[in-house]
């Protein structure tokens, strides 16, 4: 799997690939249906311990969008932080570093390691975080998030593109310039603790969707054949809203260690 892992992350953002975005449209289906059910207002599912839970905004988000699921989290036990990473357009490796400062501040709080759930992008900035810091990390739970290489949509690809030239426009005139900084082919320690093995001593699922719209579903697998590969129906960002994914969420959050796919009623 490491193999896989260095050869998908030595991409530069190239790999567009044709994919029906279309079906994005109906994300309204995701969050209806959510708001619908019982599960929503934290019925039918585990209650949790308290611990803290630090939810990750996808590409071009901020924590926001994510207060559905936060106030969700907290009905049912848990105790949600905003990850504080600003908009996720930026250089990965300072998003990885405030994200880190969020985890040791919800840690000392709570008392114990926090649990990450990262959305698209966020998910694999989570998976960093979780490698670099284990010990602040008591499972990884990723939404849609491609780990292992970028194949997306053009206009995704093309969004990137212009978040990249910004960056390095930034660091134009600087002496901490990066050349390939938001490509595969950066030396950071965000990528480089993406191509290592992931930490065992971390529970992980990796929630995806095949009728994704935006990302190649192929990228958001472990493909470890272990129960910790989660398909869902629903669109790529309706994974956010996804009555499936707070299902398997709450279900993972209570039991981590031991947690594998299973059909959900």
């Amino acid at each position: 799997m490491a193999r896989k892992l260095r050869e998908g992350l030595g991409e530069d953002f190239q790999a567009s690939t044709a994919l029906p975005i279309w079906r994005e449209a109906l994300l309204g289906i995701d969050w209806i249906s959510l708001r619908m059910s019982s599960v929503f207002r934290g019925s039918g599912v585990p209650r949790g311990d308290g611990a803290g839970v630090v939810v990750v905004p996808g590409f071009m988000g901020s924590d926001q969008y994510l207060g559905d699921m936060n106030s969700w989290l907290r009905r049912i036990g848990y105790t949600p932080y905003l990850s504080g990473i600003g908009r996720n357009a930026d250089c990965p490796d300072i998003l990885a570093q405030r994200l880190h400062k969020t985890l040791e501040h919800a840690s000392g709080e709570t008392g114990n390691p926090v649990h990450l759930i990262g959305h698209s992008l966020g998910g694999v900035l989570a998976r960093s975080a979780a490698a670099r810091w284990p010990d602040l990390v008591a499972s990884c739970a990723t939404m849609g998030s491609p780990f292992r290489g970028i194949r997306v949509h053009p206009f995704v690809l093309q969004t990137a593109h212009l978040v990249r030239g910004r960056i390095l426009q930034r660091q134009s005139g600087t002496a901490d310039k990066k050349p390939h900084c938001y490509s595969g082919y950066c030396t950071c320690e965000f990528l480089d603790s993406l191509r290592d093995e992931f930490p065992a001593s971390v529970p992980q699922i990796a929630i995806y969707t095949k009728t994704d719209g935006v990302v190649d579903w192929r990228c958001c697998i472990n493909e470890l054949d272990d129960g910790t590969d989660i398909e869902v129906p629903g669109t790529h960002v309706g994974l956010a809203f996804n009555l499936q994914v707070y299902k398997h969420i709450a279900h993972f959050l209570a039991g981590p260690a031991s947690y594998r796919q299973s059909k959900v009623a």
